[in-house]
């Protein structure tokens, strides 16, 4: 049995591979445009496994050798700190000590989704992706309208865009709000677009993802939004060892500091996915108005916390519910 470590980068791969004494067997260097020949090194190695660390475009790699491995690992990049933080390191020993560790049985293993969640993430991510650019967009209208004092809150309804085609500008500002609206429209249309196919994901859903789906949603403030990005990004909660590590992985766990006895709390990691934390602090401030429950604790961790931190409080504790609940498989009981 052979153990090859790989370390991926966006033209080339760079192999080593190793037997069981952990004694390079063969290195190689092969171009990422060249997938025939990859493949073709690997059929004649023999029995192997690999592994790879999850970067960005290790997807590819993996669909090409998975019929050929007789395991695959995908390594957890930030807990390889022995290659992050090696003071001679180079693609040559970074590919070495991943095939080192694969024989040991030492590799920290990532998380990877599965293909009906790979597919959701790319959906979900490009909403996210198109409400940023409108966003920006309207908030390019109003600084060009603020010049002349002629902002209106309701700038975006159908009153607002006859305000917005009439009012006198100069002839440079008219070329860029011209565009400007044609842009957003334009993107607004992608957006309506993506929420139809988005709606049409969630109906062709397994029957386990139905049932996830009616227990989220019955928690007040939670949407089909937060829905979606929740099942796309945290993906089955099963796969948690407790409410605390899914917390962990959302990057709303607090971080703590301790030396010579004395302890200090940090902040919270900011780790994982961004537009989980996003959707789950905006699906808090929902929920602190429709909860007088919600809203009593959000009120009591304000006094000794202040807003933003309390806020954010309530956004780990709601992932939390949502962990149990996913887990019984019982809808939310509103308590007043």
């Amino acid at each position: 049995m052979f153990f090859v470590g790989i370390d991926l980068h966006k033209k080339t791969i760079t192999l080593c591979v190793v037997n069981q004494q952990r004694q390079v067997w063969q290195r190689q260097t092969l171009h990422c445009s060249e997938p025939e020949k990859i493949r073709r090194f690997f059929a004649e190695l023999g029995p192997f496994q690999a592994v790879v660390e999850a970067t960005a475009s290790y997807e590819w790699l993996w669909q090409l050798l998975e019929p050929l491995a007789e395991r695959l690992v995908l390594a957890h990049p930030k807990k390889l700190r022995i290659i992050a933080e090696s003071t001679r390191k180079s693609d040559r020993l970074d590919a070495q000590v991943l095939a080192e560790f694969l024989a040991l049985g030492m590799i920290p293993e990532a998380y990877r989704p599965t293909p009906r969640q790979r597919q959701q993430r790319v959906l979900v991510r490009q909403r996210c992706y198109l409400r940023k650019q409108i966003t920006a967009l309207k908030n390019k209208l109003r600084r060009i309208l603020s010049n002349y004092n002629a902002d209106r809150k309701d700038l975006f309804s159908a009153e607002g865009l006859a305000y917005l085609a009439e009012i006198k500008v100069l002839a440079v500002d008219r070329v860029v709000i011209d565009q400007l609206r044609g842009l957003w429209e334009y993107l607004e249309k992608q957006l309506a677009g993506l929420d139809q196919e988005l709606r049409s994901f969630a109906r062709q859903a397994p029957v386990r993802e139905q049932e996830a789906r009616a227990v989220l949603e019955s928690i007040p403030g939670v949407g089909a939004v937060t829905v979606d990005v929740v099942l796309a990004e945290v993906g089955d909660v099963q796969r948690f060892r407790s409410e605390k590590r899914v917390a962990s992985y959302a990057g709303l766990a607090p971080g703590q500091r301790e030396s010579a006895g004395r302890s200090k709390e940090l902040g919270i990691s900011k780790e994982g996915s961004r537009l989980l934390r996003w959707a789950l602090v905006e699906a808090a401030w929902r929920l602190v108005r429709h909860s007088q429950r919600w809203q009593r604790v959000y009120e009591q961790l304000c006094k000794r916390r202040g807003k933003k931190k309390a806020i954010v409080a309530v956004a780990r504790r709601l992932l939390g519910v949502m962990v149990a609940l996913l887990r019984s498989g019982q809808a939310y009981r509103l308590a007043s």
